[in-house]
């Protein structure tokens, strides 16, 4: 996520949506919608032919990179543990799959040479095969009717898509899980509402999306979180900005030198304390934060053509630095945000 760079007044409804052009805050609002879907599916029986009166051996998620990959590992994580059958992440199918196992393809291409072989293998070895992905083309063929199809009933940009995965490998594990009971419609309800608290026609002062954005404004902020306990950021700071909180410095100071001042950092810290004190949710706070002297660089595709800051560059090319967020104790150059209850 980079910050917003063009000047829209964030509680003029009609600008904010003609300002966005790619339909993002449409596609960020889907969740819910995609949620409802694969509930709808679950409803009309779309999973039945996933029943048994043996519970699977492994439940086998196979995908490649992107929300498809992060879905599976999130769902592994948190119910892996719970679950009757252990959940197995995999770029390609494992060469013990057999027919005790539950075998879910996940991604947004038919024909991903990965998933096709995996379609293929799962079905040759008798196990029960998940189509979470278009089914048409040489995934279809490879299944040749011998699966259970779940594909997307709303488009919506990848970017967007890991509702709709997560609730897919939710539903499989309902299924052919008899202790596992998950109530998709209610989910949806609940990202309904997420989605209206943050929706544009709500005034900034009770939106924390735009609370957020309003704070980034007309800076470069990439935020860091995916299978993360918390959310953090690598931030991009307005150099001549930096100046001016500690003036006594040399105006041809390093760039390092200035962002280590006390003050400098005394002044991103207090952001981040009020901002982690409205938002007490760990997924709408920022907890810890780097500044980062060296900028964006578009030779590595850190920056676009246009200007704006590729997330998934940075994230990336500074992977290391990404970690040093998360490392325990955090490093000196770490700005970390007091817990809610600690600001006074």
């Amino acid at each position: 996520m980079n910050a917003t760079q063009a000047a829209v007044d964030l509680d003029d409804v009609e600008g904010l949506l003609a300002a966005d052009r790619d339909g993002l805050l449409r596609g960020a609002s889907m969740a819910g919608a995609q949620v409802r879907a694969t509930a709808a599916a679950l409803d009309e029986g779309d999973l039945d032919g996933l029943k048994s009166d043996q519970a699977p051996r492994t439940v086998i998620w196979v995908a490649g990179r992107g929300n498809a990959e992060t879905a599976g590992a999130m769902l592994s994580a948190t119910l892996g543990g719970s679950v009757a059958a252990p959940i197995v992440v995999a770029s390609e199918v494992p060469p013990w799959i057999g027919a005790l196992d539950v075998l879910i393809l996940a991604g947004d291409d038919s024909g991903d040479p990965a998933l096709v072989s995996a379609a293929a293998t799962g079905v040759r070895r008798g196990a029960r095969v998940v189509v979470v992905a278009p089914y048409e083309g040489p995934l279809r063929d490879a299944t040749a009717g011998r699966s259970v199809s779940l594909a997307p009933r709303l488009w919506v940009r990848d970017d967007f898509s890991l509702a709709r995965y997560l609730a897919a490998g939710l539903a499989v594990l309902h299924m052919v899980d008899p202790g596992l009971r998950v109530d998709l419609a209610a989910l949806a309800d609940e990202l309904d509402a997420e989605a209206f608290r943050n929706s544009a026609g709500r005034e900034l002062f009770t939106n924390p999306a735009k609370t957020l954005a309003e704070r980034m404004s007309g800076r470069d902020v990439v935020l860091a979180g995916a299978e993360r306990d918390e959310v953090t950021a690598l931030i991009f700071p307005d150099i001549d900005a930096c100046r001016g909180i500690a003036p006594d410095l040399a105006t041809d100071a390093p760039v390092p030198h200035l962002l280590g001042d006390p003050r400098v950092r005394t002044a991103f810290a207090r952001k981040l304390d009020r901002f982690a004190a409205a938002n007490t949710g760990t997924s709408g706070r920022i907890m810890r934060a780097v500044l980062l002297a060296e900028p964006a660089s578009l030779d590595i595709g850190e920056m676009t053509d246009k200007g704006s800051i590729n997330q998934r560059a940075v994230l990336a090319h500074r992977a290391a630095m990404v970690e040093a967020l998360y490392a325990e104790p955090p490093s000196p150059h770490i700005i970390v945000a007091k817990q809610p209850a600690e600001v006074s």
